[in-house]
This record gives structure tokens, sequence and C-alpha cells, in this order.
């Protein structure tokens, strides 16, 4: 017992450890791996990593795992269904389905990806549309492997903005390359870094500093209104405040507001705020700044009367990038940004949903919030016509990264 609590003394994230793998398990939650140690979630306390994945290591000492990540893809016409993990150590690789070791493994990482060297440093998984095939990036120094996971082919890549990742997460999304304690976000296809990078991890991943963001983040999840600018940071908001993986107070953040919002959406770099029936409008990027002549009435701006439940750019699922959606009074609305006057037009019922709390758009399709839930459609073709709700998702797990 004294040997543990010393290894658990000296396991101390916030202190600033430099991770040796990050994956998200199977309901979402991030793992950060260092050494023999495991931490799940955004917070609490180290424990051995064969605890959970025993196979890792039969003498109850992995060392540390060089990369690892989530393969997971659903209705791809390619392929099954399927959920995997995997972990690299030195040459060998482990395949885990639903906590358990498959059969056959560890292999060689060769065997089962050509073309890839052993002693990698990261990998993540790449699933269409964010990458053009199924792709799992590998990184190795500054040694960047495209491999992709149908034909096995490999492709060797130039990430001249990124640093070198000693692990790398794709999380609501988006693609993380970790070096050292801090953080960078890029684009997987190119490398590119977009924004003010690098970022602290401890301050977005780790939850060291500020307790009451723990508190606020997973101890009450249901949201007023969720959206992603083009930069990629997430907005979520409650009445209590707005998460962008740190918290803070609406009237903080947008003072103009002073409380709840009704509905949000990212549309042409401005953020648009609907609170009761006014619309307020920010520029997204730094300095965060409210335009003048707002705020305007809802009627004049969007072309229908409130009260508005959630709103939701297309840009990610449709040609027509001016067109939003409104969900209001159990139906949703197309409304063209281009035209004048703006008209709420094309009224869908919706069939599933008696009340929505919010909704937003991305690369896998339109999530829509209800409580401390949210579900998956493709399109608002499928929106419209669901007649049954399709897998019910935790907020809290899969969105916030919380452990319940």
């Amino acid at each position: 017992m004294k040997l543990l609590a010393h290894l658990l003394f000296h396991h101390d994230r916030c202190e600033g450890l430099e991770m040796d793998a990050v994956a998200v398990n199977e309901d979402g939650i991030p793992y950060f791996f260092k050494g023999d140690h495991l931490y799940k979630g955004f917070h609490g306390k180290a424990e051995l990593s064969n605890e959970t994945f025993a196979e890792l290591d039969d003498l109850h000492h992995v060392g540390h795992v060089d990369a690892a990540f989530r393969l997971h893809c659903v209705n791809s016409p390619e392929h099954e269904d399927y959920d995997f993990i995997f972990f690299f150590l030195d040459d060998k690789v482990f395949k885990y389905t639903k906590g358990k070791l498959d059969d056959g493994y560890p292999k060689d990482i060769s065997e089962v990806f050509p073309g890839i060297p052993d002693h990698l440093d990261a990998a993540v998984w790449c699933p269409v549309p964010e990458c053009d095939v199924p792709t799992v990036i590998f990184f190795k120094g500054n040694e960047i492997y495209h491999f992709n996971f149908k034909s096995k082919a490999v492709e060797e890549k130039e990430f001249q903005s990124m640093p070198n990742c000693t692990s790398a997460l794709r999380f609501m999304e988006h693609y993380y390359c970790f070096h050292g304690h801090m953080f960078s976000k890029f684009d997987p296809k190119t490398g590119e870094v977009h924004g003010k990078y690098p970022k602290e991890a401890r301050d977005f991943f780790m939850r060291c500093s500020n307790n009451h963001v723990e508190r606020e983040r997973c101890s009450r999840v249901h949201l007023d209104a969720i959206t992603t600018d083009n930069a990629g940071n997430m907005y979520a908001f409650r009445d209590e405040g707005n998460d962008t993986l740190t918290a803070d107070t609406i009237e903080n953040a947008f003072k103009e507001l002073h409380s709840e919002v009704d509905a949000v959406f990212s549309h042409d770099g401005h953020l648009y705020m609907i609170k009761d029936d006014q619309v307020f409008l920010y520029k997204e990027s730094e300095p965060r700044t409210h335009l003048e002549g707002y705020p305007k009435p809802v009627k004049e701006e969007l072309g229908i009367e409130g009260p508005i439940d959630a709103a939701f750019d297309t840009h990610d699922i449709s040609n027509n990038t001016q067109s939003i959606r409104i969900l209001a009074c159990h139906s949703l609305y197309d409304v063209d940004l281009n035209a004048s006057p703006r008209v709420a037009a094309n009224e869908r019922p919706l069939a599933v949903f008696k009340k929505v709390d919010a909704a937003m758009c991305g690369p896998q399709g339109i999530r829509v919030f209800v409580g401390n839930h949210f579900y998956e459609f493709e399109s608002t073709m499928i929106l419209t016509g669901a007649r049954l709700l399709p897998e019910q998702h935790r907020v809290s797990m899969e969105l916030f990264g919380c452990d319940h």
C-alpha cells in the first residue's frame, strides 16, 4: 500500500505531466496514459493501466504505452459497424473490443499496420468526412504517416506547422496534438494549426486549478444553447455559465446578454445569440466584440416570431452555406440569410420531440439536445422524418468527458 501511495503521489497530472498516449473509450471518456498509469476523464487520481487493460502487461509493470486510439465507425458502406481501441507498445499492437483483448493479440505492428514503424509517439483515428478516406494518422518524431484503413496504403506527410506530438487525440470531432504539457489543435489532412496555439493542457483538459469548472460541467448538464465557431471552439450555454472547455459566466464573456441564452449559432465569422425576442451579434475572433446596431428583433433578423428553442448553421452538411435552421414550436424552419426580407420557410413538424433545448451541426450531422442527453441525425431530412428516437447519448460523458 505504501508503494502504491508513493506511485500515485508522484503521478499528479496537475504538475504538468507529459502524457505518453491519449484515447477515448467506448463511452467517449478520454483516457490519459503516463508510464504504467492511467487517468480516466479530466479529473481524478491515477490508477495502474493494467487494472483496466490487464493484458497490456502480465507482470504489472507496463512501462508506458507509446500510442493509442479508438477506431469507431457506424453505418459504413465498406465495413460492418466497429468500435475498437488500439494500444501500441514498442513493436506490438493490442486490440480491445468492449474492454476485452481480441483473440490473437498482441500482434506485430507490421502485421496489422504494414508500412508503419515501431516505437511510435502518437496515433489518432480520422474517419470520413474529416479525412477523405478512413485514415489512421501515426506520428514518430517529425515523421507523419497517413494509413488508409481500407486499402492499407501508407502516405508520408509533412506537417510543417506542427510540433512533434507525444500523444494525439480526436475529441468532439477536433484533433489535438499534445507536446509536453501543451497542446495544439490541427487539421488532420494538412497539419495546419489555426488560432493561438500552443495552449496549456491543464487549462483545458486537466481540471486542475478551478474546482467550480468540474462542478459546472459535470453536475449539471442541461444545455440552453450550443454551437461551434469556424476555429472549432465549442460554446455550450446554460443559465449558470458557458463552456468552451473552460467555464465562465455569460455576463463576463458576453456582457450585453447578462443572463441565459435561448439559442445560438455560428455563421460567417459571427456568433448569433438569441435571447427572448432579441438577436445579439458578436465577432467570433478575439477580442470578441458586440456589433453596433444590435440587438435587433428576432422577427426582423430571422423572419420568425419567438420563442426560439434552437438554431444551427448547416454549412457542414449542406451546399447552401447561407441557410440556417430554426427549431421553434415543435417545427423546423429554413431561413436564407441572403434573402431580404428574411423569411422562415419550409415548415416541417418534428414528430419525435415535444421540446428541444439546443441543437448543433457538424461533420457527423445534427445533434439535438434534450435534458442531459443528445441524439444524432445524419441530415435534416432524417430528423424531420424520424418517428422513433435514435440512440441516446450522455452530454456529460460524451461531450464534456466526465466520468458520470
